[in-house]
């Protein structure tokens, strides 16, 4: 997870509505068109080796070796892994052969290889991962694991939009800790979408808060519509995707339990 709830002390937008459980479609990837987010299971493997790490570039495995905890490692390896087998395939390129920069404000982009450009973003926290990609505009998106964070009031108030924090504090304290979860993720979906990173504050700007459909409410300066869409993901985590263009639809898929074991790479322990 680039940042979360604890890395911070932590225009009219059309919402798109949630969809069921339902609608990730299992599936290997492939070419594909339009905005597409891919779901991830990271799954533990006690033995610390991970199947399909052969994906990963030298840089990428040694970034995985200074996590201390192994499940961190593991986790590390599993997304990175997933992500440049999703670019790779849906490209028509070898995954391995992808090669990464970084913007000036941290977002992750795509080495130019004559291949038609293709936007993306990888979220991952806990035991989910999700992979975002667009070849028209740009697509952010955030999973954040449920967890205990004490009393969200304390983290939104010096970093959230004044309309924000009056609508999560008009919530019972059960519904406020979910709400606020589900904010969360539509704001760092935002802010990965712009890829401004942390030099855009979340007070710059207001999403809609949970019952109401995701939304941009008002934003500062930046796109004039939006397309904000929660995913489904069970009880233990929220996520969310965000394209800086109204009316977008967004496919679902999802990677099958097995999809390092199908891409028949070297395991790395």
């Amino acid at each position: 997870m680039p940042r979360g709830p604890q890395h911070r002390p932590s225009p009219a937008a059309i919402g798109v509505p949630p969809a069921p459980a339902s609608d990730w479609v299992e599936a290997m990837p492939g070419p594909c068109s339009g905005p597409t987010v891919w779901r991830v299971d990271l799954h533990l493997d006690p033995d610390d080796s991970e199947p399909g790490a052969g994906l990963l570039s030298p840089e990428e495995q040694a970034r995985a070796a200074r996590f201390r905890r192994a499940e961190d490692r593991q986790r590390f390896r599993q997304s990175h892994a997933a992500l440049r087998l999703v670019l790779g395939h849906t490209l028509d390129a070898p995954p391995l052969d992808l090669r990464f920069a970084t913007s000036a404000t941290g977002k992750p982009h795509l080495i130019r290889t004559g291949r038609p450009a293709l936007h993306f973003n990888l979220s991952h926290s806990g035991r989910h991962a999700l992979i975002g990609i667009a070849s028209e505009s740009e697509i952010g998106v955030d999973v954040e694991a449920i967890r205990p964070i004490g009393d969200p009031l304390a983290i939104a108030r010096p970093h959230f939009h004044p309309d924000e924090i009056t609508d999560l504090t008009r919530l019972a304290a059960p519904d406020r800790d979910a709400a606020f979860f589900r904010c969360w993720t539509r704001k760092e979906a935002v802010v990965k979408a712009l890829g401004t990173g942390l030099s855009l504050p979340l007070d710059h700007f207001s999403v809609s808060v949970p019952p109401a459909a995701g939304a941009v409410r008002w934003m500062r300066s930046g796109p004039a519509g939006w397309s904000l869409c929660d995913l489904p993901l069970g009880p233990d985590a929220v996520g969310t995707v965000a394209i800086p263009l109204p009316n977008q639809a967004v496919r679902r898929l999802r990677l099958p339990t097995d999809w390092a074991a199908r891409t028949g790479l070297a395991t790395i322990g």
